[in-house]
């Protein structure tokens, strides 16, 4: 009996302070996150169904939405596949000045957003470095849907690299020496051994860098010429519309934006969590 009291006692405190750290934990994601969507949504609520569905069907709207989302995804998609590179690129090679070329992927991240999207525009600009010789190609990149994706590719990379970066370091390589030494040639051992374990990390990386793009507003609007049903951004029309003091339509975009991201990132991570289970047991 006194052993059967002590194993439950043990059991109870495997985890000491677990109701306290739920507690905090629950109430510090309620006031930050939960309480402030649950307004944006009571907030919507002000407008009947009509003018709900009129707002977000207008064709500036719609047009927002298809330029933020559209090209996000590109974006994403990109750097999905230049990301994986760039990680390889670091994690399996050195060469000189390795070291700082894995510090300059984290730019972006430090870089305030105004301060990248005034360097990207002073550089693709018609007179800039590379908006000169691209210029003369008949390619324009500053104030052009063009600008808006190069912006969402350049705040998006560190997104993979760094979700991707310890998956490949932990990889053993010993792994892809024993595919290799039973006769499978380079392409089987990356797309049967090496790719099934990053999938998960590559999937995450891209869900990442793809939210990040849809809600990127600092380094987009001194690029995209924020002209309105050409390139303007959703983000930037749910400003307009605050500084018009039409406070419902813009939460009502806001809303739409917020849904669609939702569903999107939880496609992304089931397809994650598919994928995780697959990955063989080495």
């Amino acid at each position: 009996m006194g052993t059967r009291v002590s194993g439950e006692r043990g059991r109870r405190n495997t985890l000491p302070g677990f109701g306290l750290t739920m507690g905090l934990t629950l109430t510090w994601l309620s006031i930050i996150v939960l309480i402030p969507l649950a307004g944006l949504f009571i907030k919507t609520f002000e407008l009947s169904w009509d003018q709900f569905f009129g707002i977000v069907t207008s064709r500036r709207t719609l047009n927002a939405l298809k330029i933020s989302f559209g090209l996000a995804f590109a974006a994403a998609a990109v750097n999905l596949v230049m990301g994986v590179v760039i990680v390889w690129a670091l994690v399996r090679y050195r060469f000189p000045g390795r070291r700082i070329f894995d510090a300059v992927v984290d730019i972006p991240f430090a870089l305030p957003t105004a301060v990248a999207g005034i360097a990207l525009t002073s550089l693709f600009a018609q007179k800039g470095w590379l908006g000169a010789p691209l210029a003369e190609l008949g390619i324009k990149v500053a104030f052009t849907p063009l600008g808006i994706f190069v912006a969402m590719i350049f705040i998006g990379i560190p997104f993979v690299v760094r979700t991707v970066q310890p998956v490949l370091i932990d990889l053993d390589t010993e792994i892809e020496e024993a595919a290799a030494s039973l006769g499978a040639n380079r392409w089987h051992v990356i797309s049967r051994v090496i790719l099934p374990s990053l999938i998960p990390a590559i999937l995450t990386g891209f869900a990442l860098a793809f939210a990040r793009a849809i809600g990127e507003y600092g380094s987009v609007i001194f690029i995209a010429g924020n002209l309105p049903n050409v390139s303007e951004i959703a983000p930037l029309l749910i400003v307009i519309r605050l500084s018009e003091f039409r406070y419902a339509d813009a939460t009502a975009i806001a809303v739409v934006m917020l849904v669609a991201a939702f569903l999107i990132i939880f496609a992304v991570n089931r397809i994650q969590s598919w994928a995780q289970n697959r990955i063989p047991v080495h």
